[in-house]
């Protein structure tokens, strides 16, 4: 068996739109809320197309500076596929990094961990290669978008 990680392949960028949070308020798991997601566009060399104004980002605020997410959304890729993309990861701040990213502040992306493990599948011949592949992702939060790089894993 090979120690050595497996390589990463960039597959496509996704600019996700979002609008303000729903906040659900204090469960036994930590404060909820969710985020509408408004659209976007995905680009890159593996997955190129438009993200609809369909779906969401759950999200848990398990600590103070521990956010669990949860966003589920919808790609029509250019030759007319659609690919449903289901995204969960963390978001790990200083609290007061979390303070600022909740209140909808930007925060420099190099005091946050920002990883994600998209599930991507899709009902068409040509993309049934998403459904037998792991993929992982960094993310940015802005204050009107989340940046999430996906890579696959060879």
């Amino acid at each position: 068996m090979d120690p050595a990680p497996p390589p990463l392949r960039f597959v496509t960028r996704l600019t996700v739109r979002v609008a303000g949070p729903v906040d659900l308020g204090e469960f036994p798991t930590g404060r909820r809320r969710v985020v509408p997601i408004l659209g976007g566009h995905a680009t890159g060399p593996g997955v190129s197309g438009t993200i609809r104004p369909v779906g969401a980002d759950t999200q848990t605020l398990r600590a103070p500076d521990v956010m669990e997410l949860d966003a589920q959304y919808l790609i029509d890729t250019d030759d007319g596929a659609v690919i449903e993309v289901r995204n969960r990861g963390l978001r790990v701040a200083s609290p007061s990094d979390t303070a600022a990213l909740l209140r909808g502040e930007p925060v420099p992306p190099t005091r946050v961990y920002f990883r994600t493990t998209p599930l991507l599948s899709a009902d068409h011949p040509d993309w049934a290669w998403l459904s037998r592949t792991v993929f992982v992702a960094t993310a940015v939060r802005q204050p009107e978008v989340v940046l999430v790089d996906v890579h696959r894993v060879d």
